[in-house]
């Protein structure tokens, strides 16, 4: 209508560049272009179908300022849509971590009434008799003892569930990113174990779900707490999803390969619909599960690619879903290596030490004799607990390896006999039965099961010798301690751990305290809360270590509700030797106690 004028041709390519900024998708700018002409030039024919065009402008020219106009308009129009795509990532970078400040503040909170609350119900628990027939219930009917300690066990069983709720989601928030110096070779049926053991199981039905088939152990790079999360986050997704399935179970087997090893997770629950399961690794996607927070699985995938592995995802509707968590191969030198190092760690523990092994099933005694050989730890077999119990009294054994069907009466009446003869020997269960939980068998101090893990068998082994009451005396007896941590509770409940084996504890209530006690009274071990008010543990041990003081070296153990990644890695940065996560469990806690207390450097 303007016959092309001058102004009308900048406008029209003014007018291109801005569509190209709004639509920088190549395929849609061109669609809209063309829909946006052709309705145009539709229009101008329709309202003035006798006008004759004439342009008098360069053609060839406008075409090149044209193409100009789209070429410049696209690269402008990507480089303004990737500031748009990196602005989102940085809100969403930034959502992230208030949630992860906001998560890991709640469950700092919550962790210590939890904490007392166990506690609390560990102690009645202790204090009330085991069973009906004990002679000391004069006015509490038997009834009432069964009923008052099954209600308690319930308790301390919604407790571990909260404080495991707790690891969930502090766990999903967690940064994966560990360095490669950092990843440590794991056995994965240890390691699998391990985490089932300590799964914060809402009934004893969802614990009776899952079935471990170790099948041929393998070792594998990586970091125990991150694949202890990926584990929880696959399990609290099945459990979820069977919570209506008459029959349900989940199977967890394990598979070597020729190119990669397979840890396999599969449920026969309802399934998951082909449209969701392209998605379900996407963050904050979640489906048919109220309050979830869609970061689980975003969280096993950053995982498994932190160790150059892969998780994927099978699934038929009305069927079953599996996932599979895959590794890459170990070479053999990594692998000797590891063993080797082992070896070394555990050699002077078992120095000079007899084992005796009773009832072990013939396919699995030559394994055990082969793991152990290395060690130059005294082996003997007996076929009952009758041979057992005379070979003990003979020979003064310093560990049993029973297997949990010994006959004529099992591990457990052995365990009982060892005790009433007033010896202080430790019992370790073996079992190739599936499921099998150490509350199950009474009076034994481990439970491993068959074929053992090399990893698993020295632990539990070294841990059992450990708890010794001797050996834990012989190691604290006459030490002084000192426990720096904010809550009198806190402090109460490690003097309580340690207060039965001679050991002098000083308290203070936070890192200037504890500074100060140091500078007048000489210390063997300082127990301290990473997180308090005026001088946390990480200040208060830098302190420590950059000072040219007597205490210089003393050993620090830390504790924290909260142990992800970044906070280990500042603790040890801070010279903090180890740190355990609160609540505190008795057993493990003594061992690390006695354990720092042979340390003579920092860390």
């Amino acid at each position: 209508m303007n016959n092309f004028h001058e102004l009308w041709l900048l406008s029209s390519l003014a007018l291109i560049f801005i569509l190209m900024m709004f639509v920088p998708n190549w395929l849609m700018f061109t669609i809209d272009l063309f829909l946006g002409v052709a309705a145009g030039t539709i229009v101008f024919f329709i309202l003035n179908p006798h006008v004759t065009l004439q342009p008098t402008f360069n053609i060839p020219l406008y075409s090149i300022v044209f193409g100009f106009s789209l070429s410049a308009g696209y690269i402008f129009s990507i480089s303004n849509w990737k500031s748009l795509k990196e602005l989102e990532r940085q809100k969403a970078e930034e959502k992230f971590l208030a949630l992860e400040a906001l998560a890991g503040s709640i469950a700092h909170e919550m962790r210590n009434p939890l904490s007392q609350i166990r506690h609390n119900l560990d102690e009645v628990l202790h204090e009330l008799p085991q069973n009906s027939t004990e002679k000391n219930i004069v006015s509490v009917p038997a009834s009432a003892i069964e009923v008052m300690n099954k209600r308690l066990s319930q308790a301390q069983m919604a407790v571990n569930r909260g404080l495991h709720v707790i690891t969930m989601t502090l766990g999903n928030f967690r940064n994966t990113e560990v360095l490669k110096e950092e990843l440590i070779c794991l056995s994965a049926v240890t390691v699998t174990r391990k985490a089932l053991e300590e799964y914060g199981y809402a009934t004893e039905q969802e614990k009776h779900l899952i079935h471990l088939w170790p099948g041929e152990d393998f070792l594998f790079l990586g970091d125990e707490n991150n694949y202890v999360l990926v584990l929880y986050n696959l399990l609290v997704n099945a459990i979820h999803a069977l919570h209506a399935v008459p029959g349900g179970r989940i199977d967890i087997s394990l598979q070597r390969g020729e190119t990669v090893n397979r840890i396999i997770v599969r449920d026969n629950g309802p399934g998951i619909s082909p449209k969701i399961l392209s998605k379900i690794f996407a963050p904050f996607f979640t489906s048919g599960k109220k309050g979830g927070t869609g970061l689980g699985l975003a969280f096993c995938q950053r995982v498994m690619h932190s160790v150059n592995g892969e998780i994927t995802c099978k699934s038929v509707e009305g069927s079953y879903t599996e996932f599979t968590l895959e590794f890459p191969l170990l070479d053999l030198a990594a692998i000797n290596k590891f063993e080797s190092k082992l070896y070394e760690e555990y050699a002077p523990i078992f120095a000079g030490k007899k084992l005796l092994l009773a009832g072990i099933p013939s396919e699995y005694a030559p394994l055990l004799r082969r793991q152990l050989s290395p060690l130059k730890i005294g082996l003997d077999d007996a076929d009952d607990s009758d041979k057992a119990l005379a070979m003990i009294g003979a020979n003064g054994y310093s560990i049993v390896l029973a297997n949990a069907t010994l006959p004529p009466s099992g591990a457990e009446k052995l365990a009982k006999c060892i005790k009433n003869k007033g010896l202080d020997i430790p019992v370790v269960v073996c079992s190739s039965a599936t499921n099998t939980a150490i509350e199950t068998i009474k009076g034994v101090d481990a439970l491993i099961s068959m074929p053992p893990a090399l990893p698993e068998l020295l632990c539990a082994l070294k841990s059992s010798l450990e708890m010794v009451r001797d050996t834990l005396k012989e190691s604290l007896s006459g030490k002084t301690v000192l426990v720096a941590d904010d809550l009198d509770f806190n402090r109460r409940v490690i003097k309580l751990m340690l207060s039965k084996l001679e050991i002098t504890i000083l308290e203070a209530t936070n890192g200037l305290e504890a500074l100060n006690i140091l500078n007048t009274q000489a210390c063997d071990l300082l127990i301290i809360d990473l997180r308090m008010p005026v001088l946390d543990g990480f200040d208060t041990a830098k302190r420590i270590r950059s000072s040219p003081s007597s205490y210089r070296e003393i050993p620090i153990l830390g504790l924290s509700g909260n142990l992800d990644n970044a906070t280990l890695r500042m603790a040890k940065e801070s010279g903090i030797n180890d740190s355990l996560i609160k609540p505190l469990k008795v057993k493990p806690f003594l061992q690390k106690v006695s354990s720092m207390l042979k340390i003579s450097q920092p860390g």
